[in-house]
């Protein structure tokens, strides 16, 4: 058994549209690796900074990301023999040890992926943006709008004659 803690680069971000670990962001990685009959175990954890735009507000957000994962690289000589048992490689993925060395870039890149936030908000609580013109809510929360309903319109231009008129005034 072997304990590794390492501080590697990412050479793409890894992450959604939304929000991303930016390529040669660092990433702390802690891993284990056993000797074990089939392969190598690696079970271990990454953590990494992504960064990217609230939902609510498109302010930038970053968020400290955690992830684990325990993989399987197995010799080659058991990853072929496993293959000629009649699974096929759509229905498991395979790592395999290769010049004695295992890559762990893919198994990184699906541990940090999920632990990404579906939605990343800059607060819980953030207003989010005015949706008739856009304007940030946070900034001004009593922010409005005095929205007249279109098929009420032609009314509120008899209001405004109505108003105009003194009302103590007598008509001929």
């Amino acid at each position: 058994m072997l304990e590794v803690s390492r501080e590697v680069e990412c050479a793409e971000p890894i992450g959604t549209d939304v929000i991303e670990v930016p390529a040669r962001e660092p990433l702390d990685v802690e891993v284990r690796l056993e000797s074990v009959l089939e392969g190598v175990l690696a079970t271990g954890s990454v953590r990494a900074t992504a960064v990217g735009a609230c939902v609510r507000c498109l302010d930038q957000v970053s968020v400290d990301v955690d992830g684990t994962f325990q993989e399987l690289f197995a010799y080659p000589e058991r990853a072929a023999r496993g293959r000629k048992v009649g699974a096929t490689d759509e229905e498991t993925q395979e790592y395999e040890v290769q010049d004695d060395l295992i890559n762990l870039e893919p198994v990184l890149v699906d541990a940090v992926v999920p632990s990404l936030p579906f939605q990343p908000v800059c607060r819980e609580d953030c207003p989010g943006l005015c949706p008739q013109c856009g304007f940030r809510l946070a900034d001004d929360p009593a922010h409005a709008h005095e929205l007249l309903d279109p098929r009420w319109s032609a009314l509120a231009g008899l209001a405004g004659d109505a108003d105009a008129a003194d009302p103590t005034e007598k008509r001929n």
